[in-house]
């Protein structure tokens, strides 16, 4: 088992940044990859960034430049950099962890960017 608590969202305005945090415990040694995703009101969750344990990162092309993901492996937690944000990136961040048994999901924390 796995567990993901994710924190470090709120309200900012457009232009602000936020840095929200993932922090694994349990069965960490097992994790291939952690990512994070978004849902925005009304619509479908999509993803964000991925990085996995050979260090490859990736991104939403569409968010690449503004959105950094980086972890600390002695923490055993996962970050997400997020600049120059904007309106529409407002949405629960969730952070998810692969195994090679299952994914597992965090509870997710509100990003709410007004303008």
């Amino acid at each position: 088992q796995v567990q993901l608590v994710e924190s470090g969202g709120g309200l900012v305005q457009a232009g602000g940044s936020l840095k929200l945090s993932c922090a694994a415990s349990g069965g960490t040694s097992i994790i291939n990859a952690m990512g994070w995703y978004r849902q925005p009101p009304g619509k479908e969750r999509e993803w964000v960034a991925t990085f996995n344990s050979g260090g490859i990162i990736d991104y939403a092309v569409s968010l690449k430049g503004r959105f950094t993901i980086s972890s600390n492996n002695a923490k055993n937690t996962v970050y997400l950099q997020m600049n120059s944000l904007k309106p529409e990136d407002t949405a629960v961040y969730f952070c998810k962890a692969v195994t090679p048994l299952r994914a597992y999901w965090g509870q997710g924390t509100q990003v709410t960017v007004s303008s």
